[in-house]
């Protein structure tokens, strides 16, 4: 597996390798000695995993606050998703910018991201399903989410505000400027 820097070093894409023959092939997804050598030590505790049916779901940006912050590794197992993170640390030099990655189950990249960050995808085809551990268990008292779709980020998302298939608290989440220091 290779570690790869993105625009916010931070936030990381790992590249899985895999070792095929006429049966398929084989990959490691998650190594913490591999990962730890990077710079990512972080104790995941917990696997999560969605479906979404119709392309064009957008499901973030959420993020949970202290002391019950969630870094995240996400992968995809089926379809396909424009992944995003949103670096929302106050004082960061890259507050309010993002990183968005395009993941697949047939390439079986993963994206990292530390605390700090808000996250969300939009399915890029049909019956997707997406699979991410954590370093914190889910708390509701601290989840939060920041509007998917705030003209100050600029995110290119592949579907329109029109389109898009959200949940009510995604369509009712602040902008950047009104969500005050979470981190």
């Amino acid at each position: 597996m290779d570690v790869i820097e993105t625009e916010i070093p931070d936030v990381k894409r790992i590249v899985l390798k895999r070792f095929g023959d006429a049966r398929g092939w084989f990959s490691e997804t998650f190594r913490a000695d591999t990962l730890a050598r990077a710079g990512i030590a972080t104790p995941f505790i917990q696997d999560n995993q969605s479906f979404s049916a119709p392309q064009g779901t957008v499901r973030g940006l959420h993020f949970q606050i202290a002391p019950r912050a969630q870094a995240k590794l996400i992968r995809v197992l089926q379809g396909a998703i424009l992944d995003v993170a949103v670096d929302i640390r106050s004082g960061s030099p890259t507050y309010g910018k993002y990183v968005a990655v395009t993941l697949d189950a047939e390439k079986g990249e993963q994206l990292y991201i530390p605390h700090g960050f808000a996250h969300g995808f939009c399915t890029l085809t049909p019956d997707v399903m997406v699979t991410y551990k954590v370093d914190d268990y889910y708390s509701p008292e601290h989840d939060r989410a920041l509007f998917w779709n705030d003209p100050a980020i600029g995110i290119p998302w592949p579907v329109s505000g029109e389109a898009a298939i959200l949940s009510d608290k995604d369509r009712r989440a602040p902008k950047l400027a009104d969500l005050g220091r979470v981190f």
